[in-house]
């Protein structure tokens, strides 16, 4: 078996989309009208809109409604991300912190509430 993606359902399309290209750099790759994917080295985070859940998928997600899964992108400088994001206007939910196991990490939420861990291995 292979992890393929992780998909975000989402009412606001086009926010979430360009939250994601912001923070990671990567252009999305838009497949069909509502459903775009970035396609990072390793793996895939696909964002849809909630109408195609309801057409494709028998409704069976919800937007917004995520409160136990936290998204990770593991970068080189965590201040400088965190720096791009909040002057763009994104919500720190825990900034830069020193954490047990000695990773560098931030929180933020994208538009639709999701959890974000930005975080680096310093001396690895």
């Amino acid at each position: 078996m292979k992890f393929a993606s992780v998909r975000l359902v989402t009412s606001d399309f086009e926010r979430l989309v360009d939250f994601y290209q912001r923070l990671s750099g990567i252009k999305a790759e838009r497949l069909a009208d509502g459903f775009a994917e970035m396609r990072f080295p390793n793996s895939t985070l696909a964002i849809s809109s909630e109408n195609l859940i309801k057409l494709f998928n028998v409704g069976a997600a919800t937007s917004a409604a995520n409160r136990s899964a936290i998204l990770e992108f593991e970068v080189e400088d965590v201040d400088l991300v965190c720096e791009q994001m909040q002057a763009f206007g994104t919500a720190v939910v825990m900034p830069t912190t020193l954490m047990p196991w000695g990773n560098r990490s931030l929180l933020l939420r994208d538009p639709d509430g999701n959890l974000v861990n930005i975080f680096s291995r310093p001396g690895r």
